[in-house]
């Protein structure tokens, strides 16, 4: 069993879910909708200073879902390299 967390561009949130539920069949998640902070370079915290903000996408599934959700994933972030997004996986013992 794995857990999946993927941070992303709000702007991101239906092409990420959409690509996901496409490419792995089941897929199951939650959102957190609203995410503030900052990645490298830049904020995300929704203030008219820094206007953007994040999606927090949360997964746990075999570990055999990891190669396509990382495909998913490394094809949106080559797509839109500007957006931001990031995929944590944590394994199981």
């Amino acid at each position: 069993m794995i857990r999946v967390e993927i941070f992303a561009n709000q702007s991101m949130q239906d092409l990420l879910i959409n690509n996901l539920e496409a490419a792995v069949p089941g897929f199951l998640y939650s959102i957190v909708p609203l995410a503030h902070g900052r990645g490298g370079e830049s904020y995300k915290l929704g203030t008219s200073t820094w206007p953007e903000t994040n999606v927090i996408l949360i997964a746990y599934c075999d570990d055999d879902k990891e190669q396509a959700i990382t495909t998913v994933v490394d094809y949106l972030k080559e797509k839109f390299p500007t957006e931001g997004i990031k995929m944590f996986v944590l394994h199981d013992r």
